[in-house]
């Protein structure tokens, strides 16, 4: 049974001679009115501060989800720029690596190279150097032959000259 602050007011007691004192049941009425009437607008503003408070709360659980889901979605996109940014690192590190590797083998190409200018010039110079010394060789035989030659002509003219003088 819901009893309101009008019910009690409005509440009459049937009189008789013997029975309670009107005025204090009146008094005490009131008091009572008053007091559930109190009461009631305290519930009222409980009530009403409760729903405040409740949609306060689905708000802040709203915006708590929403912020998960940010969360969740700025670490999503965290980890695939990591990823990313890796994959492209690792990317660069292979053909940095490729193109160390790449510039390794025209170096030892350009040695390989180099070292065989040097052995083919090393060939030339000993041609040369043999054609030198045949040169030298050829002509110190030629001064040797010329030498001979002059020796025998000096002794042939000693050999003239001496048969002139005994001869003569």
């Amino acid at each position: 049974m819901s009893v309101s602050r009008i019910d009690i007011l409005n509440m009459k007691f049937p009189r008789s001679v013997g029975g309670y004192n009107a005025q204090q049941v009146d008094r005490y009425l009131l008091e009572i009115a008053d007091t559930l009437g109190r009461l009631s607008e305290e519930r009222a503003g409980l009530e009403a501060r409760v729903a405040e408070m409740e949609e306060r709360l689905r708000d802040y659980r709203e915006r708590e989800s929403a912020l998960r889901d940010t969360m969740l979605t700025a670490q999503r996109v965290t980890d695939e720029l990591k990823a990313t940014a890796q994959r492209e690192a690792q990317l660069i590190l292979d053909a940095a690596y490729a193109k160390a590797e790449n510039l390794m083998n025209q170096g030892h190409q350009r040695l390989a190279k180099v070292h065989e200018e040097i052995n083919s010039f090393k060939k030339v110079r000993a041609q040369f150097e043999m054609k030198v010394q045949s040169v030298i060789d050829s002509h110190q035989h030629l001064l040797d032959l010329s030498r001979r030659e002059e020796e025998q002509a000096g002794a042939a003219e000693k050999k003239v000259a001496y048969l002139k003088t005994n001869n003569s």
